[in-house]
């Protein structure tokens, strides 16, 4: 299995040449990331979720996946975020909590599982990351609005988000053996292209705005160490114990240690951006474990590999 640079190499220089566009876009051309963002969480996610869930066929087991990381990323962040409060000021800690929970398993950890998956695991590779979507636009989306509004004001935002319904209807249409017809699947394509190219561009714009102010080097060390030392730590032992519980495959389990080692979600700038807490913050500490990757993840996922018995 090839866990060399080179393997790497190829999503992150595309992820950060959109870094570099939404850059040079917001600098030259004045262009306001606000409004993307919430075209990001409002329309463009939404549909690429629906058009994940129907074309993964979702099964009991695959959507018990979804459920056990969403019920995994909830827990973690609501911990994080209790904690966070004791430490770092509201924002900060509700923007802690929020990244606590998911990762850039889409933007930059889709591509690399499509090379070291199967067809199969990069299915249950999917419907793992739909758990943490599920967690963004739900937990994590209210830890976030904590931040800056009240319980009834955090709670009406997350009824508003089309994501929740479109997950639903997805899994309504998928329980009813309704299929859509081909053309408007093709149609559907557009929009997980969009969410990627999109979502790292807002990262660039963000950081287009950034002062050496808003470095935050303590936040920047906190948002590392969950997304580098707790994940991989945790995930390591929910591989080993559920291996010696149930026996489990070895393409789930390289799917979930993947999940544990990508570098912190995009989308915690765009939950930021969306809702007035910190955005600038979020950037500068996306960009750095981004930049991270791909020196880590090779070694990372060489280690438990070996410590798990599938290296």
């Amino acid at each position: 299995m090839d866990l060399s640079f080179a393997t790497l190499a190829g999503p992150l220089l595309t992820l950060l040449s959109f870094v570099a566009l939404g850059f040079v876009a917001a600098k030259r051309l004045k262009v306001n990331p606000q409004p993307i963002a919430t075209l990001l969480v409002y329309v463009i996610a939404p549909f690429t979720v629906f058009r994940a869930l129907m074309n993964g066929d979702p099964t009991a087991e695959y959507l018990t996946l979804t459920l056990a990381l969403f019920l995994f990323t909830s827990t973690l962040a609501l911990a994080v975020n209790a904690l966070g409060r004791r430490v770092f000021g509201a924002h900060e800690a509700a923007l802690l909590a929020f990244s606590s929970g998911t990762g850039n398993t889409g933007y930059f950890g889709l591509p690399i599982a499509l090379i070291l998956l199967p067809p199969e695991g990069v299915t249950l590779y999917l419907f793992c990351m739909l758990g943490i979507n599920l967690y963004e636009f739900t937990v994590g989306f209210y830890l976030s609005a904590r931040g800056q509004f009240s319980v009834r004001q955090s709670l009406i935002k997350i009824s508003r988000l089309p994501l929740l319904y479109a997950f639903a209807l997805a899994l309504l249409l998928g329980a009813l053996s309704i299929r859509l017809p081909a053309p408007v699947m093709e149609s559907l394509s557009v929009f997980p292209a969009s969410y990627t190219l999109l979502g790292m561009m807002i990262i660039g714009m963000t950081l287009s705005q950034a002062r050496l102010a808003a470095w935050d080097t303590r936040f920047v060390l906190a948002c590392l160490g969950l997304r580098y030392v707790l994940w991989p730590t945790l995930m390591l032992i929910g591989v080993l114990v559920l291996d010696a519980l149930l026996g489990l495959s070895p393409t789930l389990a390289l799917a979930l240690l993947l999940l544990s080692v990508v570098p912190m979600a995009s989308n915690v700038v765009v939950v930021a951006m969306e809702l007035g807490i910190e955005p600038q913050k979020g950037a500068l500490a996306v960009l750095t474990s981004t930049l991270l990757a791909p020196l880590l993840i090779p070694l990372y996922l060489g280690v438990m590999l070996s410590l798990t018995g599938l290296g």
